[in-house]
């Protein structure tokens, strides 16, 4: 894996934070860095591919599809009839 230097500005406080859970994880700073960075990466992917499921799914069934889950829900209901009376 080809690596490339950066420089990175960070607070005191967070520096000091960085070096302190790196040394003890045992792992370099820029290691732990890397780590972080990937973990916020996929963070904003999964963010990302939730609002776009949510998107698809935010007007609601179309009517070809309420058709069958009305279908679906009497079918069901046929199925337990009775079943839970004493």
């Amino acid at each position: 894996m080809t690596c490339i230097k950066i420089t990175v500005s960070l607070p005191d406080s967070l520096f000091h934070a960085v070096e302190s859970l790196a040394c003890s994880l045992n792992l370099s700073r820029s290691r732990l860095v890397s780590l972080a960075l990937e973990e916020f990466i996929r963070r904003q992917e999964n963010q990302r591919l939730l609002e776009s499921i949510n998107a698809a799914y935010a007007d609601g069934p179309d009517p070809e599809e309420q058709v069958l889950l009305d279908a679906m829900a009497r079918s069901q209901r046929e199925l337990v009839e009775g079943e839970w009376e004493n």
